[in-house]
């Protein structure tokens, strides 16, 4: 059974003045959709994921989980970069949660030219609005950019561990000078200049 998006947030209109500019330049680094190129609006409403970021990334999580079949969450998802990366590499769906309508409208169009619409599931909505109301199945995998100024980073991954199944992997990218290194999920990080990548394992509380 595919997650179900809450309501009343999975359905949208997308007003005509939000739809931005685009330009091209991403892509898909791995699996079956690899070296894909799909478009992010132009001027500075998306932070994407660097290549090098995105390849650490999922060289993470495939030597922890297997990805085939994986249900996703994508959170602060901007254009989808790294949803549709999870499924290029076998994931059976993936949620997105965006609260900008003209960037959700982006990651919409990305999904379908990507001929990946029907295993999207695509919610408008503030994220932390979205984990206090989402009572649908847990997820293997959840990904996580929040913006650099996030103000609720520091609970972030107490508010996020609950939606994953026993096992599943939290990646969280944030800005390098918060650590989570004593949080009990805790279980890796890389840094990448500003940005830093967090792994957290919803199995591995300390002494486990």
């Amino acid at each position: 059974m595919r997650p179900v998006s809450a309501q009343p947030f999975s359905a949208f209109p997308i007003p005509f003045t939000l739809i931005p500019t685009y330009v091209s330049g991403l892509r898909i680094i791995g699996g079956r959709l690899r070296r894909r190129t799909f478009r992010v609006p132009k001027g500075q409403l998306t932070r994407p994921t660097s290549d090098r970021a995105k390849e650490s990334i999922f060289n993470m999580i495939e030597s922890r989980i297997d990805l085939e079949d994986a249900y996703v969450l994508d959170l602060f998802s901007g254009t989808g970069s790294l949803a549709f990366e999870a499924l290029s590499r076998g994931a059976e769906t993936a949620t997105l949660v965006e609260h900008q309508a003209a960037v959700m409208k982006c990651a919409q169009e990305n999904a379908a030219a990507l001929e990946l619409s029907d295993a999207c599931v695509f919610v408008r909505a503030d994220v932390l609005v979205y984990l206090k109301s989402h009572h649908g199945p847990p997820f293997d995998l959840i990904l996580a950019d929040p913006p650099y100024e996030f103000d609720t980073l520091p609970r972030l991954p107490d508010l996020i561990l609950p939606r994953l199944k026993p096992g599943g992997l939290l990646v969280l990218e944030h800005d390098s000078r918060h650590r989570f290194a004593d949080h009990e999920a805790f279980e890796t990080a890389r840094a990448y200049g500003r940005t830093t990548v967090s792994l957290f394992n919803a199995h591995s509380p300390a002494g486990e």
